[in-house]
C-alpha cells in the first residue's frame, strides 16, 4: 500500500486517538524541567559555536550550494550509482547487499551475525529506523550502543530526542542518576566524570566484540569509500577491533565520486556545529596488508569481514515524488532542530523515528505512512526557520503543506 493510500478497514488508523495521545505527549514534554534545562543549554551552545564556525570558514555556504547540486544529481541517478557502489564494495573484497524494505534488511543482518554474538554499535538513525538493536537482542545477541548519548538512552530504555545528540534532553544531573544505578556506585553529576566511567566500561566491550556495526555519512560510488564522521572515537573502535564490520546505509547517501563525498562530508560537519570533527574515517573494505612480498592479504589487525547493507525502505518512493524528493538531500546535520520553535519546547517528542519538520516527511515514507504520521504533520508551524538554517535549503514548509493537502483531500497515489 502506498504511503498516500487510505488504510483499508482491516488497517484502520484511529486518527482521533493518534492526535489525542500525541497531544498528551507533547504537553508532557513541554512541562518537563529536564527537557527545558537541557535544550536551553544545547541551543545556546549550538548557536554560539555555529556563528564562530561560519565566521572562520566563510566558504561554507558556497560549498553547500555545490553539494546541493551533487545531491540533486545523485538522487536522479540513484539506481546507476547504487549498482556502481555495490560493485565497488565487491571489488574491494567486501560483500554488498540491497534491502528493499526493513524486513529484508533485518533478515540479511540476521543471516550474517546469527545468535549469541557480542555486538558494538555506532550511532545510526537508520539503525533506529530499523529498530536494529532491539531486533538483534531478541535474536539472542548482546548489543551495546557505544555512542555516549545512545548508551544513556539504552540504559533509560528511551528513544533518541535528536539525530546527532540523542540524549540532548537528559541533563548531567539525570545522567548521574542513571549511571549510579547501572554501575552500582555513586557517579557525580560532573560531565567529565560521567564520560570517564563510560570510557572505562566500553573498553572491554570493543575488544571482546564479534561484530561492529556502523552507519555512514556519505558513500562514494566510484571507489566504494564510506565516510564516517564522529567526535568520540567510538565508531572507529567499534569497527576496527571486531572480527566483522557491518555498514547499514540508506541508498540516498551514495554520490558519484570520492571528491563529491568529501565535499558532502565537510558541509555536513560544518552545519552540524563543528569547525572540524575529531575523526573522519574512510572505510573501503576489510583490513589488509601487503608487507610480505607485496602480496595483498585480507584480515590484518582490523576486521577480516566487511559487509554493506544498502537500505531502501521507502526512499525510492520518496525520490519518485517531485513534491518530496528534495527531502532526500538532508545531510542529517541536525541544525534545523535547534531553530525549530516546537523542538525547543518538546525536543524529539516532535517526531517518531525522525524528528522535527524534515523528520515528519521522512516518517511518512519510511516509518509510518500518511495517516499514522498525521499528528506530526499538524505539529509543524511552517515558520521556515529550519530552511534558513539548512545548508541544503530544503523547503520543509512547502512539503508539510502538501502532506496536509493530501491528508485532507483523501488523494490516493499509485
Amino acid at each position: 500500500m502506498s504511503v498516500f493510500q487510505k488504510a483499508n478497514k482491516n488497517e484502520t488508523v484511529d486518527l482521533q486517538k493518534n492526535f489525542t495521545d500525541y497531544s498528551k505527549e507533547l504537553d508532557r514534554a513541554s512541562e518537563d524541567n529536564n527537557i527545558r534545562t537541557a535544550i536551553s543549554r544545547a541551543v545556546k551552545a549550538y548557536r554560539e559555536t555555529t556563528a564562530s564556525t561560519m565566521e572562520r570558514y566563510p566558504h561554507t555556504p558556497d560549498l553547500a550550494a555545490e553539494v546541493r547540486e551533487i545531491k540533486r544529481n545523485a538522487i536522479e541517478h540513484r539506481e546507476e550509482l547504487l549498482n556502481q557502489a555495490m560493485e565497488s564494495v565487491e571489488r574491494n573484497h567486501g560483500k554488498a547487499f540491497y534491502a528493499k524494505d526493513k524486513d529484508t534488511a533485518l533478515m540479511i543482518v540476521s543471516e550474517i551475525i546469527g545468535k549469541g554474538k557480542i555486538i558494538v554499535k555506532g550511532k545510526s538513525m537508520l539503525g533506529e529506523e530499523l529498530h536494529l538493536r532491539e531486533y538483534l537482542e531478541n535474536e539472542g545477541n548482546e548489543v551495546w550502543e557505544t555512542d555516549l548519548g545512545e548508551f544513556i538512552l539504552q540504559l533509560k530504555k528511551e528513544r533518541p530526542m535528536h539525530i546527532l545528540s540523542p540524549a540532548i534532553h537528559v541533563p548531567r544531573e539525570k545522567v548521574a542518576e542513571v549511571f549510579s544505578r547501572f554501575f552500582e556506585r555513586e557517579i557525580e553529576p560532573d560531565i567529565a566524570k560521567e564520560v570517564e566511567v563510560v570510557r572505562e566500561f566500553m573498553r572491554e566491550k570493543y575488544f571482546n566484540a564479534d561484530v561492529g556495526i556502523s552507519g555512514a555519512n556519505v558513500v562514494a560510488a566510484d571507489t566504494g569509500a564510506f565516510v564516517i564522521i564522529e567526535n568520540e572515537g567510538n565508531v572507529r573502535l567499534s569497527t576496527s577491533a571486531a572480527q566483522a564490520h557491518i555498514v547499514f546505509v540508506g541508498i540516498e547517501k551514495v554520490v558519484p565520486t570520492f571528491q563529491d563525498a568529501m565535499k558532502v562530508a565537510e558541509v555536513t560537519w560544518r552545519y552540524a556545529q563543528y569547525p572540524v570533527p575529531a575523526y573522519v574515517s574512510i572505510v573501503t573494505g576489510p583490513s589488509k596488508t601487503g608487507d610480505i612480498e607485496k602480496v595483498t592479504t585480507y584480515g590484518a589487525h582490523g576486521p577480516k569481514e566487511f559487509y554493506v547493507i544498502f537500505v531502501d525502505n521507502g526512499r525510492s518512493a520518496m525520490a519518485e515524488e517531485d513534491d518530496f524528493k528534495q527531502a532526500l538531500h538532508c545531510l542529517r546535520c541536525g541544525g534545523c532542530m535547534y531553530e525549530c520553535p516546537v523542538f525547543q519546547v518538546t525536543a524529539g517528542t516532535f517526531g517518531e523515528t525522525y524528528l522535527g519538520g524534515i523528520g515528519t516527511i521522512w516518517d511518512v515514507f519510511v516509518a509510518g505512512g500518511l495517516e499514522k504520521t498525521s499528528p506530526m504533520i499538524y505539529t509543524c508551524l511552517r515558520c521556515g526557520r529550519c530552511v534558513e538554517r539548512c545548508g541544503m535549503q530544503i523547503n520543509v514548509p512547502a512539503m508539510i503543506g502538501e502532506l496536509r493537502n493530501r491528508l485532507t483531500s483523501g488523494q490516493v497515489m499509485d
